[in-house]
């Protein structure tokens, strides 16, 4: 839409909702738009790439909100995923519910129907918000374009407020299109009748567009919202001082909630280095310590909470990661920070709870608290003696013959070929869990995996995101062969926008984790057989660049010539037969 000025010659295009879209997302700091596009939100689209915003195409609505979920996680910056109406909302549900639970500040823009024909049978018209509302902090839905700025400001304050999670912001078709356009639909069924009813259909239709664009000539006013994480109470952190100075065993875990802000991610560990306790990390916190901190533990966590006498989760709650709670001893004082007020009591109330930011409450005990690095000298040392161990057990296995390649050695090759700023994002089962004993990334914030829902095909949304987040950084994803399979058509998406991953299958044909337990219960395999397929090839029909390694010799050669060809712009999938191994066998979690 534009006239043109007759005194200045000058063609000015009206703004329409699209563009207040892109404006607002542009105002929040807003550099990437994951989509599949839909005629229900392509106004958006082509309003945020002329705001300078990467409009990112990918094959599923899923790996779109993965791959905003990533950027969130990475960047501290809400991500953004903009769907159209009806299946392409419902294609998200699961990757939805995963960033809820994984707490990721996440935007969804949701395309509808037009505002005058929602209940008439409109094209994918269905009831959205009912849809979204269990999985998401707030859904609401604009009603008029003049709406849409502070609609979507207050759905970034939402989304980062308290508990971070996704929010969902319905945007009917007729608030995004030129309002001469959408006057031509609403007037396109009524022209030349003369009936009463026809007359009065037009007269309604008129009022109804009147009123959905009142005052859609005024500019957007900036309004970005700061906000605001909560603080813990000092009161509080000088009781856990006390505590921590009396204690002879204490342990401290830190989770994903510890970096909710991932700007912030070195001076966390500097806090956690400086409070002197043992460590053990998860979900976004690995890596925080570097590889080799001493302080950071990497295996026995169990065997060390049994023996210690205070506890304290940072962003941790007691679900089944620690067996409801029941892996700490009643004997052992709780002390936990967590943003949710649920999570901080979940199976077990601790001895002294602050509803907070994980982060800034171990930032806070480490300027307070009052290091003695000799006290714990003996109990560090323990711990670390178990960890050697352990890590001398791995080796050996890593060592045996198996028929295919040792997964396990496989894990240990990537490690090794892994640079200083590589981020790695893990997709799967059995493979991928092996891995997370061996693989360790050598940085703050550059591990990915789905966290608590334990959901399979994260990876290609999740790479997407940090090769973005992250040009100049070697994006490793290490794939199941069952996980492959959601997402392998993202490498169309990874080769027409440049992004440049290495992935690594481990192809063992079988859903491996599921099998290797059902077999031995059940004695029955029925649904985890899978093909020792050539995924490499696949891919290749893509345009990446594959590799098949079968055999130990080349296993090193082969990760090297991939990596290779990922630092010259090439997405890269490594496609390795595996063995079966007993490795984590009884793995299975309820």
């Amino acid at each position: 839409m534009a006239r043109e000025d007759s005194t200045t010659s000058i063609i000015v295009r009206k703004m329409h909702g699209g563009d207040r879209v892109a404006t607002v997302l542009k105002e929040h700091g807003v550099r990437f738009l994951f989509t599949l596009c839909g005629g229900h939100i392509s106004p958006i689209l082509v309003g945020s790439k002329r705001k300078g915003i990467r409009v990112v195409d990918v094959r599923h609505e899923a790996t779109a909100m993965f791959a905003a979920d990533a950027v969130a996680r990475l960047s501290g910056t809400p991500g953004v995923a903009a769907v159209t109406a009806g299946p392409g909302l419902t294609n998200l549900i699961t990757a939805l519910k995963n960033a809820q639970l994984a707490q990721s500040p996440v935007v969804v823009l949701g395309g509808a129907t037009a505002t005058a024909l929602r209940g008439r049978g409109a094209l994918q018209d269905i009831d959205q918000a009912a849809l979204v509302g269990p999985h998401v902090k707030w859904a609401a839905r604009a009603r008029r374009v003049r709406d849409l700025a502070p609609m979507l400001r207050r759905a970034f304050a939402v989304t980062r407020e308290g508990v971070p999670g996704p929010v969902f912001l319905e945007i009917p078709v007729d608030l995004l299109y030129p309002e001469s356009v959408v006057r031509d639909w609403y007037g396109a069924n009524t022209k030349g009748s003369k009936s009463i009813s026809g007359r009065l259909l037009k007269f309604y239709l008129g009022r109804h567009v009147n009123k959905i664009f009142a005052g859609s000539d005024d500019p957007p006013r900036s309004g970005y919202r700061e906000v605001s994480a909560p603080l813990p109470s000092s009161r509080q952190v000088r009781r856990v001082v006390r505590r921590i100075e009396r204690a002879e065993r204490p342990v401290l875990l830190v989770g994903s909630q510890a970096l909710s802000n991932p700007l912030e991610a070195t001076e966390l560990a500097s806090a956690v280095e400086r409070l002197g306790l043992p460590v053990y990390l998860s979900g976004m916190a690995r890596g925080l310590m570097g590889p080799d901190h001493p302080l950071h533990m990497k295996h026995q966590r169990k065997q060390a909470l049994r023996e210690s006498d205070l506890v304290v989760l940072a962003g941790v709650p007691c679900d089944f990661r620690l067996n409801y709670g029941r892996h700490l001893p009643r004997r052992s004082f709780l002390v936990a920070a967590n943003r949710s007020r649920r999570d901080l009591r979940l199976n077990r109330r601790p001895d002294i709870g602050l509803i907070c930011d994980a982060g800034l409450f171990l930032r806070e005990l480490a300027e307070v608290s009052r290091r003695d690095a000799a006290r714990w000298k003996t109990w560090c040392g323990e711990l670390a003696g178990r960890d050697a161990a352990r890590e001398d057990e791995i080796r050996i296995q890593s060592e045996e013959r198996v028929e295919g390649l040792n997964p396990l050695l496989v894990c240990r090759e990537i490690d090794a070929q892994l640079d200083d700023d590589s981020v790695v994002v893990a997709d799967g089962g059995d493979f991928v869990a092996t891995a997370s004993y061996v693989v360790r990334p050598r940085k703050p914030v550059s591990w990915l995996d789905p966290g608590v829902f334990g959901t399979l095909g994260v990876g290609a949304g999740f790479a997407l995101g940090a090769k973005l987040c992250r040009p100049d950084s070697q994006v490793w994803v290490l794939y199941g062969d069952g996980s492959f399979g959601y997402s392998i058509a993202e490498f169309d998406t990874f080769v027409r926008h440049g992004i440049a991953v290495i992935a690594v299958v481990g192809n063992d044909a079988c859903w491996r984790q599921i099998e290797r337990d059902q077999v031995h219960i059940l004695g029955d395999d029925v649904g985890c057989p899978l093909l020792p397929t050539d995924y490499q090839r696949v891919i290749e029909g893509f345009g990446a660049k594959g590799f098949r390694v079968t055999d130990d010799s080349t296993l090193r050669e082969v990760l090297s010539r991939a990596r290779k060809a990922s630092l010259e712009g090439q997405p890269v999938l490594v496609n390795a037969l595996i063995g079966k191994t007993e490795f984590r066998k009884g793995s299975i979690s309820i």
